[in-house]
């Protein structure tokens, strides 16, 4: 029986919850209702929460974008099913989804930000259901860990492919350690990156990503560009590769010395990718990437369709959720968005619904 009604955490006014109800909505066509199984918490959603939410939607809003479920109701083709709804929501008509481009659709819809006041800190959801991910085999992975793979895990995903990553490669991570930059790190050993070298200033994280696909880590803090270089080149040598060609560097933290790091770090034939969201100008003589005939590329999201890749790195073991998470009920959501503002968390926590 569908209940009349979706509880939710509703974000009032930045940094106000409120714990209400809204009506249930009357399904569209192509249309499902999920009923909310776990919802991550993404640095996304407290910029959000603190900052305001930069969209059309001015009113209150349920936040959360990491989502995985069971669809109650609507499609007939995913009812029933084990579900992750991906982050962004594609249109499938405009020319940008046509060319294969349809992670950055200028129309796409995103729960928690661009889907009017639906969010994933709720006990339901309704979505567009053509472009769910339906989870098949899940191993003894739990359904509510999926819902990282939302973002946490895919969007590392869609900046792989949007580098080329083959195996054999070279890559470093700038923020390796970090919420999204562990499972960066993971993807790439995953799609078969030859050496991975991760930067981060958490030394613990780090020295953690020894066993989930970092090769050589190194930890900047105290550390010039020049002894943060010596090191990465006394790595090459040490495993007979080039320090000076060919790698390929993913810029994780969004933060300006992340990103300094990043660019002093590239160099011939390499490419950046830039995967973290920051706000402050960075500066770059863009004549090094003629000189280099290096790349420097961003990244948004991921297209729907890699989902199911994804989803199959983690049940075979390729990516580890587990480690990397910890679950929490959602009536905990305010004592969550303040240690992780904090910087208190050790995992990526996902809220269950306990309404």
């Amino acid at each position: 029986m569908i209940p009349s009604t979706i509880k939710t955490w509703q974000m009032t006014e930045p940094g106000k919850l409120l714990r209400t109800e809204i009506p249930m909505p009357e399904l569209q066509a192509g249309e499902a209702l999920v009923e909310i199984k776990g919802c991550g918490v993404c640095h996304t959603d407290l910029s959000y929460f603190y900052m305001g939410v930069p969209t059309v939607h001015k009113g209150p809003l349920s936040l959360g974008h990491e989502i995985s479920g069971v669809v109650v109701a609507g499609d007939a083709r995913v009812l029933g099913k084990e579900v992750i709804i991906p982050a962004v929501l594609p249109c499938n008509k405009c020319e940008l989804c046509k060319t294969g481009r349809g992670n950055r659709c200028l129309a796409q819809k995103m729960p928690g930000n661009s889907m009017g006041i639906y969010g994933g800190f709720s006990s339901h959801i309704p979505v567009p259901a053509e472009d769910l991910c339906i989870v098949g085999n899940r191993g003894n992975i739990p359904l509510e860990h999926l819902s990282v793979i939302a973002d946490a895990v895919t969007t590392p995903y869609q900046a792989a492919i949007r580098a080329r990553l083959q195996p054999g490669d070279r890559v470093i991570i700038v923020g390796a350690a970090g919420g999204v930059g562990s499972f960066m790190t993971q993807v790439a050993k995953g799609m078969g990156a030859a050496a991975v070298i991760g930067i981060d200033i958490n030394t613990e994280k780090l020295e953690f990503m020894k066993g989930y696909g970092a090769d050589f880590t190194i930890d900047p803090r105290g550390k010039s560009v020049k002894e943060v270089k010596e090191l990465f080149k006394g790595f090459c040598k040490e495993k007979g590769l080039p320090s000076n060609y060919g790698w390929k560097i993913f810029e994780v933290t969004g933060t300006k010395p992340g990103q300094e790091l990043a660019m002093a770090l590239l160099s011939f034939t390499g490419l950046l990718m830039v995967v973290g969201y920051g706000t402050d100008e960075t500066s770059y003589m863009l004549s090094k990437l003629m000189a280099f005939d290096a790349e420097l590329i961003g990244t948004w999201g991921c297209l729907p369709e890699y989902y199911p890749k994804v989803l199959d790195m983690c049940v075979d073991g390729r990516i580890a959720l587990g480690p990397f998470v910890e679950t929490r009920p959602m009536s905990q959501i305010e004592q969550v968005f303040d240690e992780a503002h904090h910087g208190k968390l050790k995992r990526r926590v996902i809220l269950t619904p306990d309404f």
